[in-house]
């Protein structure tokens, strides 16, 4: 990629984008919003924390800018060093005051793939595997990989998301996405090449962030219950 480039776009993004510029993030839950962006720049994606746009002089390039009151920058830019370059992964060329500078990785998220009806091989889910286990190989924790947060380009696997890599508590989407691809997609969407509505997508991702929160706080209540109970052992005994 051109070298020259980001130093002309990281001095458009200071000049012309962060003056003017207006996201903020209203629930933490929720994608942020993006209240005014100024032009030629064009919104690419939404995060809960941070907005990704794009510049028509520089597509090959993207710029992450996380909205005011949100954590997360310094991580990502540990993550990104840790990864270096890998074909699966963006990588960070300049980073500084809330915002990076990425390469863009062009193709279609898994969650729009499902609306499209478009066919998911076998290899996407192996290419994304392999990053995965690379970037644990890196001293990472993946985190948070689901359907939104990784991609398909000419039937090979892209990991978009990686922002939550330095978290080490354990998360399983990544493994249950998988388990709805073999038991689920294979045998009955992919030879229907069946389309399903944005709606249906988000009733189900709302759901299945509810069941997750239930079976969290279950788990820690069951816990605590326990704990409880071998404290009520320990005083009835002395």
């Amino acid at each position: 990629m051109d070298k020259l480039r980001p130093k002309q776009l990281v001095k458009n993004i200071y000049q012309e984008l962060l003056p003017r510029l207006q996201i903020e993030s209203v629930n933490p839950c929720d994608p942020i919003k993006v209240s005014y962006l100024p032009q030629p720049w064009r919104l690419l994606g939404r995060g809960n924390y941070a907005a990704v746009v794009y510049h028509p002089d520089s597509p090959d390039y993207v710029v992450k800018i996380y909205a005011p009151g949100r954590p997360g920058f310094e991580e990502e830019v540990e993550v990104y060093h840790r990864l270096g370059s890998h074909p699966a992964f963006s990588e960070c060329f300049y980073a500084k005051d809330e915002f990076l500078v990425l390469k863009r990785l062009y193709g279609t998220t898994l969650y729009d793939c499902m609306h499209f009806g478009l066919l998911i091989p076998k290899q996407v889910i192996k290419d994304i595997d392999e990053a995965l286990d690379y970037a644990r190989s890196c001293g990472l924790h993946p985190h948070d990989v689901h359907g939104r947060n990784v991609m398909m380009y000419q039937g090979r696997g892209l990991v978009v998301d990686i922002s939550d890599f330095l978290h080490q508590e354990a998360c399983s989407k990544w493994n249950n996405l998988k388990k709805a691809y073999y038991w689920l997609y294979l045998p009955v969407f992919y030879p229907l090449r069946l389309r399903v509505p944005y709606f249906a997508l988000d009733i189900v991702r709302k759901c299945y962030r509810l069941g997750t929160s239930v079976k969290t706080f279950c788990c820690q209540l069951s816990l605590r219950l326990t704990n409880i109970k071998y404290l009520n052992k320990y005083l009835k005994r002395y």
